[in-house]
């Protein structure tokens, strides 16, 4: 794996093409996979600013390969439509103008169809530029390769997240796909592992791809905790629903309980009672929710609410890692089929569930770590200018793509989101 901070040597770049190549095919061919279970109608919709169509999704990672590594590095590239650059940019403004995010829904054309003709240009425009680049231009644009597969990856997880959004908002709840049955099984009591604190290190090593806000890695001092040794439950979040969570306003922020009011909240987003019975939204369509899963679709502001109604609170991300840095980045995540969280595994090793089911939420506002500095140029956009008012997750969820999740990830969303697949660990003081 390269890191995406530099050019590479270039025997170090030489040694990755072919490896690139399959990668990028790959990658580019399951985002294309997710996309064949939606219609064109399903592809334009776009139900809220922080969501996008799919079809906008789709073509926005291609256009991160056309514009920061095809328009930059590949001599005598032709463009597919010049138009493109300003309607697929996102955020970067070190690359140009933008479309308005909040309007992505509008824009009827291009169609589906041309998207996917779109995204055929750039991949064979890729596939030449990996083959036949000169050695020097190959060793610069090898790193933001790695970084545009992992960037398509992020993207379809949030195809995921916001189609199921979609739905949501559809009175037939329709399924994205029909649902894989989930272990039929009960969470195992919640028990604690303990950690004695010190001085520990956090943060990506240098030798393995990471994102520059997972940088540099640093010391930490913890004082002893201990964490759950399983996620928070649709079982445990029913029990705080019936003692009135959303209503007592001891258990909130301030701005959480400004929140929770202001929008009405008194359950998880997308659960809906049906003849009595709570059920839940999923890409599975509308399922009963299975108390010995793990709550989902909650806020930092819900989620630090029933840790003080728990008498617990959310571990910071330091917390989280040092735990997750002694297993391996597995669980239930995309590759399962099953895109919705399920029950723990009582035969698992404790902590459970450190990877994958859902996005957990820590205590920590999302910052730079001490020493970083954001990469030159629009790469610099990516993670750094977000350092303000958003609070860090870490994990992966059941909609993650099979191993982009890893122990020194971190995800930022900010505290009143609750599209995304988010949940909850409680953690403690000790000693």
């Amino acid at each position: 794996m390269t890191r995406y901070a530099g050019p590479l040597s270039v025997p170090e770049a030489d040694g990755l093409r072919d490896s690139l190549r399959r990668a990028y095919a790959a990658c580019r061919a399951d985002t294309e996979s997710l996309a064949a279970d939606l219609t064109p109608e399903d592809q334009t919709v776009q139900t809220m600013t922080d969501a996008s169509p799919a079809k906008w999704h789709r073509a926005h990672v291609t256009w991160f390969f056309e514009a920061v590594i095809l328009a930059q590095y590949a001599t005598g590239y032709t463009p597919y439509d010049e138009g493109f650059f300003y309607l697929f940019n996102s955020y970067y403004e070190a690359l140009g103008a933008k479309y308005p995010r909040p309007q992505r829904g509008l824009v009827s054309r291009p169609t589906v169809e041309t998207i996917a003709a779109y995204r055929a240009h750039v991949d064979d425009a890729m596939d030449r530029f990996m083959a036949e680049a000169e050695p020097e231009t190959w060793a610069a644009a090898a790193p933001l390769v790695e970084l545009g597969i992992a960037h398509e990856e992020q993207h379809q997880e949030l195809l995921l997240t916001d189609i199921l959004h979609v739905f949501a908002h559809n009175p037939l709840w329709p399924a994205f796909r029909p649902p894989v049955p989930a272990p039929d099984r009960p969470a195992p009591a919640r028990g604690w592992v303990d950690h004695p604190g010190g001085t520990v290190e956090i943060g990506a090593r240098a030798d393995a791809f990471a994102y520059d806000n997972e940088e540099p890695r640093h010391e930490v001092r913890l004082y002893p905790f201990r964490l759950a040794d399983r996620l928070v439950t649709n079982g445990e979040w029913l029990a705080f629903m019936a003692d009135d969570g959303y209503r007592r306003p001891e258990f909130w922020l301030s701005d959480g309980w400004a929140a929770a009011n202001r929008e009405d909240w008194a359950a998880p987003l997308y659960w809906h009672k049906v003849d009595g019975r709570w059920h839940q939204m999923t890409l599975g369509g509308l399922l009963p929710v299975d108390e010995h899963a793990p709550v989902c679709h909650v806020s930092h502001y819900e989620a630090d609410a029933f840790a003080a109604w728990a008498g617990r609170r959310l571990p910071s991300e330091a917390e989280w890692e040092v735990f997750a840095a002694d297993h391996a980045p597995r669980g239930n995540t995309a590759g399962t089929g099953w895109l919705r969280p399920v029950a723990a595994d009582p035969a698992a090793p404790a902590p459970r569930q450190l990877y994958g089911d859902v996005w957990e939420w820590t205590r920590s506002p999302y910052g730079p770590y001490p020493g970083y500095r954001p990469p030159a140029g629009a790469i610099g956009e990516y993670n750094g200018k977000f350092m303000a008012n958003q609070m860090v997750l870490r994990g992966g969820s059941a909609v993650t793509p099979d191993g982009h999740a890893r122990a020194t990830y971190r995800n930022f969303f900010y505290p009143h989101q609750r599209w995304q697949f988010m949940g909850l660990r409680l953690a403690e003081d000790a000693g």
